[in-house]
């Protein structure tokens, strides 16, 4: 699907729970983000064949969906990682809307679920180096961690401790 104009709204912008009719627009748009079409070292994607047993196994992971006028357009997951660290996994916005507000929207979403779980802290990779991403992690007060090279390309590490305030734009 296409971005239609630069005019389109967000309004009818839902972030909802993952369900199992998403599975094949998920697959798409986890496919789209792997690395020069292949599997980081450390990725398996078994969590995106399983979302199910990846993301809803306990209460503390979660898996969500960004639909706008009923197109799946957008995904992310949260999975406990270390004791009070949560894991941000699979931001995926389709290529056409990668300048809306979406992604803003998820990572808010997945946020909120990480604090009101006693989270402490957040931790999250990317291979994605547009300024516009690294503006939006920064507005989030996360903070890159390291840079290591993967499949030619590089792999940025970043956390959030959740008990800091996010940067201002005073």
């Amino acid at each position: 699907m296409e971005q239609s104009d630069s005019s389109t709204t967000m309004d009818n912008l839902i972030i909802r729970s993952y369900q199992d009719g998403d599975q094949v627009v998920v697959s798409r748009l986890y496919a789209e983000g792997m690395l020069t079409g292949q599997l980081a070292p450390n990725d398996t994607g078994a969590d995106i064949e399983n979302i199910q047993g990846a993301y809803f196994d306990n209460d503390q992971n979660h898996f969500w969906i960004a639909e706008l006028d009923g197109q799946v357009l957008g995904m992310i997951g949260v999975a406990a990682d270390l004791e009070h660290t949560a894991e941000i996994r699979r931001l995926r916005v389709d290529k056409a809307w990668q300048d809306s507000p979406i992604a803003e929207r998820l990572l808010e979403t997945s946020l909120s679920h990480c604090k009101g779980h006693s989270f402490v802290k957040v931790v999250f990779d990317t291979r994605f180096e547009r300024d516009a991403a690294l503006d939006l992690f920064d507005r989030f007060g996360f903070q890159h961690t390291r840079t290591k090279p993967v499949h030619g390309k590089e792999l940025l590490e970043f956390y959030l401790d959740l008990y800091r305030h996010p940067k201002s734009d005073e």
